[in-house]
């Protein structure tokens, strides 16, 4: 299941979570708002983001490890145009 939240780059993000780890949910959230006229806030209203996601690629791995899957998929952008990312990575099956 996907839940995908609007805007080109929460569009991106999502797509390259799902290529890369074929996740069972995907929900990224726009927090950008919450952020307006702070630090790295670019006046595109897409710079801050939540990702939850949970996918069997991260069973039997740590939280860092998860973290690092995510980071990989979104390198460049993160370099470029991502601010801040949250991330709740989680296994099928964990609390």
């Amino acid at each position: 299941m996907t839940d995908l939240a609007s805007g080109p780059l929460a569009d991106l993000i999502a797509a390259r979570l799902a290529t890369s780890l074929n996740p069972t949910q995907l929900h990224v959230s726009n927090d950008s708002a919450q952020h307006r006229g702070h630090l790295g806030d670019d006046g595109t209203g897409e710079t801050h983001f939540t990702v939850t996601v949970e996918a069997p690629a991260f069973t039997g791995l740590s939280r860092v490890a998860r973290q690092r899957l995510v980071n990989q998929a979104l390198a460049d952008l993160l370099e470029t145009r991502i601010h801040a990312l949250a991330i709740k990575a989680r296994a099928p099956g964990d609390a």
